[in-house]
């Protein structure tokens, strides 16, 4: 992408301990790339960010930081993306504080497409964790790209459900991208990196410090169009998410849950302070007026039941009574994801009914 001499102004800007964004971004403004920044002078970088900045940016010496940033991204699937690269997630320049550069595991091209960001507790509910796999599944066979911060709990069922389904998926961390945290999550990180997209703002060895993982809330919400909430205690930090969602002009979702459930608490008071309820991904389909595109056609060697465009096959196996994804997977021969976009599909045309527990019923006229 980014040429291994431009790459190292852009490191050295980053990298100085102490020189933020925002005065990164102030340097960047006033004299235009990096090396300009860099060759300007102390006596012009002090007119601009101050004494203390202009020093420290002179006299830092981050060589060695800069040289294994540029060996790490010189292998294939790993990118180092600045502000001036096409392939920065563009929604993020909406955000005030958009990251100066991000490093970048996987498939780089999935942060410029339409995304939905899932979060949620550390410490849900089975019925959360079931809940955000199955409302991750359907987003993502929509086709819209599921954003999470593969944190344990709410984040990891997202990012798992969004794979089950075949579909694309981003990782925000709030540690170097060399790193993977929690290590509980080691699996879920190379399938991710591997099939979708992992993506951080700090340094590589960066630990896992608390304050990070606000600052990559923002990231989480800033990306995408809107943010769904399953579950959250009202200290939850997936409510900083939400938060930062509203004040970014992103849609905000949220699951209602048990009035005796402590991980419902959340999602109520967003609720209460203007989040929009949600109880099937239809509602937040509708609310982004976003359209579904059209499923493939199913294999020959599918039922001839199921192989027709206006869904009366499916309905056909339905029958009268509830039935669960995995009823519908034996009876059909569909592959899940395929049978999710389907089950979409209906449930938009209003034919099929989703029901807790992950089950579904045909609406149809008898």
């Amino acid at each position: 992408m980014i040429e291994p001499a431009t790459l190292a102004g852009w490191l050295r800007l980053t990298l100085v301990p102490g020189v933020g964004g925002v005065t990164q971004r102030k340097l960047l403004t006033a004299f235009g790339l990096p090396d300009a920044v860099f060759a300007a002078g102390f006596a012009s970088l002090r007119a601009v960010v101050g004494d203390k900045a202009a020093r420290l940016l002179l006299d830092t010496d981050n060589a060695a930081a800069i040289a294994a940033a540029t060996a790490w991204a010189q292998d294939p699937g790993r990118y180092i993306v600045t502000l001036a690269d096409p392939a920065y997630p563009q929604a993020l320049l909406e955000i005030p504080d958009p990251p100066t550069l991000l490093y970048v595991l996987g498939r780089v091209e999935l942060l410029n497409r339409p995304v939905l960001s899932v979060v949620g507790s550390r410490n849900p509910t089975p019925q959360g964790v079931l809940n955000a796999e199955q409302f991750a599944a359907a987003l993502a066979g929509a086709g819209l790209v599921i954003a999470s911060g593969m944190a344990l709990g709410i984040d990891a069922a997202a990012h798992r459900g969004a794979l089950a389904a075949q579909g694309d998926t981003i990782a925000f961390i709030g540690t170097g991208i060399d790193r993977v945290y929690p290590a509980r999550n080691r699996e879920l990180a190379h399938e991710i990196g591997a099939r979708g997209v992992i993506v951080s703002e700090f340094p590589l060895g960066t630990p896992a410090v608390a304050a990070n993982f606000p600052r990559r809330n923002r990231l989480i919400s800033g990306i995408a169009r809107g943010v769904l909430v399953v579950e959250a205690a009202v200290e939850s930090g997936s409510l900083i998410t939400a938060r930062l969602a509203g004040e970014q002009g992103r849609d905000v979702f949220a699951i209602p849950g048990s009035i005796h459930s402590p991980q419902a608490r959340g999602c109520h008071r967003l609720i209460k302070e203007g989040a929009k309820l949600v109880e099937t991904a239809r509602d937040i389909l509708e609310e982004l007026r976003w359209t579904v595109p059209a499923p493939a056609a199913p294999g020959a060697e599918a039922p001839a039941a199921v192989a027709t465009e206006d869904g009366a096959g499916i309905l056909a196996l339905m029958g009268h009574d509830p039935c669960s994804l995995d009823e519908l997977v034996n009876r059909s021969g569909l592959a899940a994801d395929a049978l999710s976009v389907l089950l979409l599909h209906l449930e938009l045309e209003g034919r099929v009914a989703s029901l807790p527990g992950g089950r579904y019923q045909s609406l149809r006229q008898r």
